[in-house]
């Protein structure tokens, strides 16, 4: 694995931005980190949280998955992501489905939707209950405000680490360990729920990007002011191979050679996931 790290760093130290991540091999459970622990913006990443507080939330009886929920035209306001933005309002779905939409199109009229339907206060102490020391879930959508260098209190924040925690939770859970099952609040079809929901994800810009067409990947990406990130489960032929988080962080607007920042960033997290690819499990 000290050759994967190396090669890792390399990728990452090429980039005039700050990249941060959590790697966790699956074959032999060795971890690895690059600021693994330093508070980052979480962008939408965060909401794999929200979604296993919700189904915990299911699991106790608090709410139901076909529990009605209306689109409603007070929730579309200053949202810039998803698509039920552009629904006409009064369009009802099952919370199901809002789970899911925040999920796989991070949809932040269904974030709100579900936001709405839980504790913020208990939502911050359950992440740290399950461990995630460096995670704090901020407004319910990002202001549209946000300048470029906002300190990370301003917003939602984690850590690569943390989101490799929960990621290796819902993922044990799924596969019926009880003791991840019970740490998360949830039964293991609820985790099975929540990993295939991962698994769902539409935008595979970054983690699944260089992997081989269809690679199964259970993943949550993220689009903040200044960067871009995700977090996942990799598997190959439906064994789990492994966790990677990966944040990036002061992306410029425009890189030396005129090309859009963003794009830099995705290369950078496609290129840290090709290289654990092609080193573990081979």
């Amino acid at each position: 694995m000290d050759e994967l790290v190396t090669c890792l760093h390399a990728i990452c130290d090429a980039q005039p931005f700050r990249t941060s991540w959590y790697l966790r091999d699956l074959t032999t459970g060795r971890e690895a980190d690059r600021d693994g622990d330093v508070p980052v913006p979480s962008a939408s990443v965060r909401k794999t949280s929200i979604m296993m507080a919700a189904l915990r939330a299911v699991h106790e009886g608090r709410l139901r998955l076909d529990e009605p929920c209306t689109i409603e035209a007070r929730l579309q306001k200053d949202v810039m992501s998803g698509t039920y933005r552009y629904m006409t309002p009064g369009c009802v779905i099952p919370l199901r489905d809002a789970i899911v939409n925040m999920i796989i199109t991070s949809d932040n009229v269904c974030t709100q939707i579900v936001l709405e339907r839980l504790d913020a206060d208990g939502l911050n102490a359950w992440c740290r209950a399950l461990g995630m020391a460096h995670t704090h879930h901020g407004p319910r959508i990002p202001p549209l405000t946000l300048a470029y260098d906002h300190p990370i209190e301003q917003n939602a924040y984690t850590a690569p680490r943390d989101q490799g925690l929960l990621l290796d939770l819902v993922l044990r859970g799924a596969q019926g360990d009880a003791a991840a099952a019970d740490r998360l609040g949830c039964s293991a079809d609820l985790c099975r729920l929540g990993l295939d929901i991962l698994t769902w994800q539409q935008h595979r810009t970054m983690i699944p990007a260089l992997l081989p067409y269809a690679t199964k990947v259970a993943n949550k990406t993220g689009r903040g002011r200044r960067g871009r990130m995700d977090a996942g489960i990799v598997f190959r032929d439906e064994r789990p191979l492994y966790i990677l988080a990966a944040f990036t962080d002061f992306v410029p607007e425009t890189m030396p050679d005129g090309l859009p920042g963003y794009a830099a960033a995705f290369a950078t997290i496609a290129r840290l996931s090709r290289a654990c690819w092609e080193a573990i499990g081979t």
